[in-house]
């Protein structure tokens, strides 16, 4: 793997790593079960997306 795509791939993981912690926020302060319920499965989409990048490395 090249640098460039070293750094892209560091990126991802940044981003996901973000969002990941954003959604866990929204979450832990949402009252609708049901919105809740779709944050959270927003949580695991983007933990799956992180170990998918770390597994490219």
């Amino acid at each position: 793997m090249s640098p460039k795509e070293l750094l892209y791939i560091e990126d991802a993981l940044g981003h996901e790593k973000f969002m990941k912690t954003q959604c866990l926020e929204v979450a832990s302060k949402i009252q609708d079960s049901e919105l809740k319920n779709y944050v959270t499965q927003l949580v695991q989409n983007h933990e799956q997306l992180f170990q998918q990048f770390f597994n490219l490395l």
